[in-house]
């Protein structure tokens, strides 16, 4: 029944023409215009070294959060969750149906944008501790993003959802280390923005994919933020959210 249900969700969020260009249409083009211009200073360096971990944590915010949290608003709004709470799919199968969907769209994401990264020039430092700590990073930011979507999609309306999700993505894409670094923000605020789940997840990624020596930085701070979000993520959204 989940892996039945998984693939209905994975095909309704392929079909949706508004989600494939929030998921894969605009972090590409991104990665490819800040890439190719000067029209953001990111320091010394290669500029496609220091974008394509940023845009590869955008992929994962854009999915796990923006797409789930209105997808599933509008879903709640419909009485689409309702009438599956009255099927043999228990809810824990429907939220573990939605995860793999996911999951697959993030897949997806991430042999796309390294595929034109890599076609700009990106040539990443891979070792198997910066690959084994990369997949923990992303799967913290899936379980931490997905439950802050739950969480905004059950509890507010539908049309609210959709304005306060795609309100937070640009946000985060602003302050969250993604194309800008975030030591271009003055110092005082940095602390804060390192504990962003978006900029734990892009700090995470620099470190993984550009060598993972050890000695050269940790990546145990983003781990920990992302475990702390997804903790009090999980818990708020298992509490409040609506399925009605």
């Amino acid at each position: 029944m989940i892996a039945a249900q998984a693939g209905m969700e994975l095909r309704v969020m392929l079909r949706n023409g508004e989600q494939l260009l929030l998921t894969m249409v605009i972090p590409v083009l991104l990665l490819i215009g800040f890439s190719l211009t000067s029209l953001v200073d990111v320091g010394s360096g290669s500029r496609v070294e220091f974008l394509t971990p940023g845009v590869l944590a955008l992929a994962v915010l854009s999915t796990a959060f923006t797409g789930q949290a209105i997808g599933t608003g509008f879903e709640r709004r419909y009485g689409v969750l309702k009438r599956l709470g009255a099927t043999p799919l228990p809810r824990f199968g429907l939220v573990a149906a939605k995860t793999l969907a996911v999951l697959t769209v993030e897949v997806l994401q991430i042999t796309l944008l390294c595929a034109v990264a890599v076609a700009l020039g990106w040539s990443p430092r891979l070792s198997a501790l910066g690959i084994a700590t990369a997949v923990v990073l992303v799967l913290l930011a899936t379980a931490a993003f997905a439950a802050l979507g739950l969480l905004l999609a059950g509890t507010l309306r539908a049309e609210a959802t959709l304005a306060a999700a795609n309100l937070v993505y640009v946000v985060l894409l602003g302050l969250g280390g993604v194309v800008f670094p975030v030591t271009r923000f003055p110092t005082a605020v940095e602390p804060l923005l390192h504990a962003l789940p978006i900029t734990a997840l892009t700090d995470g990624l620099r470190w993984a994919l550009a060598g993972s020596q050890v000695g050269a930085g940790s990546p145990l701070p983003a781990v920990m933020v992302l475990a702390v979000w997804t903790v009090v993520a999980t818990v708020l959204a298992s509490r409040l959210f609506k399925w009605e």
